[in-house]
C-alpha cells in the first residue's frame, strides 16, 4: 500500500469534509490510498459509532463509502494525469454525485473496516467507483459512488 494518502495533500480549502477532511478534528479523518490497481481506506469505529450494543451505524458506513468513493476518484484521476499523492501536485478533488449502498451483513463494532475500492471513469469528469467493507474476511457492505470533479464555483463567496 502507498504511505501517503490522498486526503493528506488536498489543500486545506478542501480539508473540511466530516468523513475524510483532516482539518475536521471531530470527523472521521478517513485516508484513501492505492493498494496495487485497488484503492482501501481503514477505518476503526468508535462507541459513538453505535448503532445497537456490537453493531455500527450504518450512517457511519455509508460516510466510509462515500469518501472512499470520492478519494478513490481523486487518486484515479491524478494517476491518469501522470502523479501519485506527494510528488508536489495537487490532486484533483470530487464530490459525491450519487451514492448506494447495501447493507450485507451487521457490522461489528470492536472490529477494523476495510473499504476496497475499484475505479473506472465514465466521462472525463465523472467516475463510477465501487466499494466493498470488510469486517476481517467478511463483506459487511457494498456501494457505488458516482464522483464528478469539484466545481470551481464551490468555493467563491
Amino acid at each position: 500500500m502507498t504511505k501517503i494518502a490522498v486526503q493528506d495533500v488536498y489543500s486545506e480549502d478542501y480539508s473540511w469534509c466530516y468523513g475524510c477532511g483532516k482539518l475536521n478534528e471531530k470527523g472521521h479523518q478517513f485516508k484513501t490510498k492505492w493498494e496495487g490497481e485497488k484503492t482501501v481506506t481503514i477505518f476503526q469505529p468508535k462507541s459513538e459509532h453505535m448503532a445497537v450494543p456490537s453493531f455500527v451505524y450504518g450512517g457511519a458506513i455509508a460516510s466510509l463509502i462515500d469518501c472512499h468513493g470520492t478519494g478513490s476518484a481523486a487518486l484515479a484521476l491524478h494517476r491518469q494525469n501522470g502523479h501519485e499523492p506527494g510528488d508536489g501536485k495537487e490532486p484533483p478533488r470530487f464530490v459525491t454525485a450519487s451514492l448506494h449502498v447495501d447493507f450485507i451483513k451487521p457490522t461489528p463494532q470492536n472490529v477494523e473496516l476495510k473499504a476496497v475500492g475499484r475505479v473506472e471513469a465514465i466521462h472525463p469528469k465523472k467516475w463510477r467507483v465501487t466499494v466493498e467493507v470488510f469486517a476481517g474476511p467478511v463483506l459487511c457492505a457494498k456501494g457505488e459512488v458516482i464522483a464528478v470533479v469539484m466545481p470551481v464555483t464551490f468555493l467563491q463567496k
